[in-house]
């Protein structure tokens, strides 16, 4: 398996015939905005670009050239899961599970799903909390989240390689804490040429400098997007980039422009109602939208529930495919509406210079601790899930005292509710 940023694949399929970018007619990759003067500044203000940003775009590639319809076959396994949001529960787990001198091993909240992540081609997560890199506090609370290195280095370790960092708690530390989260990341990715971290960004080149793999003969770009940032905003002067799902602007330039580098483009949107399984229309909207514009797959997060998902054609007839939220991977809430998340499945096929999304599938995935405590927070797959771990989730009460409100039924109206039967996968 190899990966490579833009600056290193770029060259290469700039000089070779490029493979075709999904099953679709190829988007205009010379596509620029109606207005190049502007450029997003991360608080969602607009500002004239400076001298330095006319210099990083000089530097970025001014034309692409079309994919074509030749290349080699393959086939990606492709692996996606939702919002990693390690509340202090979490946190507290893997310090009580951790050996050998280490402060924190989160091998065991994730132990149960390891396997399906390590086969994958390529494995996503939403990583929801920051990593300041030591910089900060360790904190776990709903407004402010700050994890321990030791999960950065563990995700790795389980084989996750694309790390979205695009939601909403990116500035939960402010700005000098996402600066401490991308140099933790960047010394990742350092060692780690198979890592692609993307979703924030230290200046207007990073942000165009796309995240490009390439795996089985096939070329993977990925993007994240997030709606808000609870609030906070990077200060005006400040080089550091984070994309927003209202930047509709930005969003298709960029997805227009990767299509024209890669195979098959995958989205990731950090978007919707929170606590709801209802997917809103701006979401529908928007994500028909980039499905037009050249996205293969969209990887939806931020709800913390599990929403629906579908093909999505686009007016020649060719399709994508989108998960509108994968809910949690894992976390410390308490409704059961969060205890099910999902890890989506699919492959990427090119075959005669078309690629296509193949075999979309969700295995339930339920987030499992042993009492009012919470302790011995762990992910755990539908089909390894028993009677008796229903009997012994955590779980609080109901607020009148009387009973859980947590049972095989609840878990399957989730799962039947939101996971069309199609697509769902119960077993191994």
């Amino acid at each position: 398996m190899k990966h490579r940023y833009t600056a290193l694949l770029l060259a290469a399929l700039l000089m070779l015939p490029a493979a075709g970018c999904g099953s679709k007619q190829k988007n205009d990759p010379n596509f620029v905005s109606d207005d190049d003067s502007l450029t997003v500044i991360g608080d969602g203000t607009q500002a004239p670009t400076s001298a330095a940003d006319d210099s990083a775009a000089a530097e970025l590639p001014t034309e692409t050239e079309p994919a074509s319809d030749v290349g080699p076959d393959g086939t990606v396994s492709f692996v996606a899961v939702g919002d990693n949001l390690i509340h202090s529960a979490v946190y507290r787990t893997a310090a009580n599970h951790a050996e050998n001198g280490k402060e924190y091993d989160f091998h065991y909240c994730y132990q149960y799903v390891e396997d399906k992540i390590k086969a994958a081609d390529l494995a996503f997560v939403n990583q929801e909390t920051v990593i300041c890199n030591g910089e900060f506090e360790i904190s776990g609370s709903n407004l402010n989240f700050n994890s321990p290195n030791e999960l950065g280095d563990d995700l790795i370790d389980i084989g996750f390689d694309i790390i979205n960092m695009a939601n909403n708690h990116v500035l939960d530390k402010g700005s000098s804490g996402m600066r401490a989260c991308l140099d933790y990341w960047d010394s990742q990715v350092e060692k780690h040429d198979n890592l692609l971290v993307l979703g924030a960004y230290r200046d207007y080149q990073d942000m165009y400098d796309y995240r490009i793999t390439e795996v089985n003969g096939v070329t993977v770009g990925v993007l994240g997007y997030t709606d808000h940032t609870n609030g906070y905003s990077l200060p005006g002067d400040s080089e550091m980039r984070i994309p927003y799902t209202w930047d509709t602007e930005l969003m298709e330039k960029q997805v227009k422009e990767l299509d024209g580098m890669v195979d098959c483009v995958v989205v990731s949107t950090h978007w919707g109602v929170e606590d709801s399984h209802v997917v809103t229309e701006d979401v529908k909207n928007l994500s028909q939208n980039l499905i037009d514009w050249g996205a293969d797959v969209i990887i939806g997060t931020g709800p913390h529930t599990l929403e629906s998902m579908e093909y999505l054609t686009r007016p020649d007839g060719t399709k994508g495919f989108v998960y509108y939220s994968l809910g949690n991977f894992i976390s410390g809430q308490t409704d059961n509406f969060n205890m099910v998340g999902g890890m989506a499945m699919f492959d990427i096929v090119k075959e005669n210079g078309v690629t296509t999304i193949e075999n979309p599938k969700l295995t339930p995935l339920i987030n499992q601790y042993d009492d009012g405590s919470l302790s011995n927070v762990r992910v755990i797959p539908y089909y390894l899930y028993t009677d008796d771990l229903v009997a012994s989730h955590g779980i609080p009460y109901s607020p009148m005292g009387t009973a859980k409100n947590w049972s095989w039924d609840v878990i399957n109206t989730i799962v039947e509710n939101n996971v069309p039967e199609e697509y769902r996968k119960l077993d191994e």
